[in-house]
């Protein structure tokens, strides 16, 4: 059991800021720091940065957009930061390409990634995918070391294990608001429903419907408010089968939340000691 820190707090940032940080989160225990890429710096590039700024903490792209670079430049920046950094390396891939099917598009840009003729050294590789609907669940046991989902229920956490077996690594991202103002979560969560259609059709598939958004059962369903809500979010993701959660705070503002952060520590700390003593 792990949890880490998601973040897109680093767009924008002057990269010393940002490698402080990523040096924190190391320093406050978590397992993983996972960003996610938008519109700030390429991922495997700040991967690389917040690598170097490390020396135990994994680093993890959730997610690396494949319509944003060839597959042989994927596959060798992979390799490239697997051989340099052992084991401290997930890449988290996903997105969409314009016009294509997203299970063709993802088997596809795997399939020209494995078959990438590079002279580099093998090197251990974990990588995840980031996948909503049952297709791309079984395609990430299939094909990938298991799925990163983003923006999420519980009882999707349950289905994913359900379908990708009891072997596949399921890292669960989960957005989270320290104190009491439900407005913060309120506007994630419409932020989400308004700009992604999967995301919506994915939450059909739990019961949820129009008439929820904007609802305290959906926006309790999706952001965990306060440290009671917090804590008791992260045990059940991991009974119902993650093996990972990672940790978004939501904020106000685009600052790097290092204040949330540390507060959490101690938040994630006490489910640590509850799962380890079961």
């Amino acid at each position: 059991m792990s949890i880490g820190i998601w973040t897109f707090s680093f767009d924008g940032k002057e990269i010393g800021e940002v490698r402080e940080a990523a040096a924190e989160v190391e320093e406050l225990g978590f397992d993983t720091l996972w960003f996610g890429e938008y519109l700030g710096r390429e991922a495997f590039t700040q991967a690389g940065l917040l690598l170097a700024a490390t020396s135990r903490l994994t680093v993890a792209t959730g997610i690396a957009r494949f319509g944003h670079r060839a597959p042989i430049a994927a596959a060798a920046a992979e390799k490239t930061l697997g051989e340099a950094y052992p084991g401290r390396f997930i890449l988290g891939l996903g997105g969409h390409l314009p016009g294509a099917k997203p299970l063709e598009a993802m088997r596809g840009y795997l399939d020209a990634m494995d078959k990438a003729d590079l002279s580099t050294p093998d090197s251990p590789r974990r990588r995840l995918l980031a996948a909503l609907g049952p297709k791309m669940l079984s395609l990430a046991a299939e094909r990938a070391d298991g799925a990163h989902p983003y923006f999420v229920p519980v009882e999707h956490t349950a289905r994913a294990r359900e379908i990708m077996g009891p072997e596949a690594f399921l890292a669960v991202e989960q957005a989270v608001v320290l104190g009491s103002d439900r407005d913060i979560a309120r506007r994630h969560v419409s932020m989400y429903l308004e700009l992604a259609a999967h995301h919506r059709a994915n939450l059909r598939r739990f019961g949820f419907t129009e008439e929820d958004y904007g609802s305290d059962r959906l926006v309790d369903a999706l952001v965990a408010v306060g440290e009671d809500a917090i804590s008791e979010r992260i045990q059940a993701h991991l009974d119902a089968g993650a093996d990972h959660v990672c940790l978004q705070v939501l904020t106000e503002d685009d600052r790097i939340p290092l204040a949330e952060w540390r507060h959490l520590s101690g938040v994630a700390g006490t489910v640590r000691k509850h799962d380890l003593a079961r």
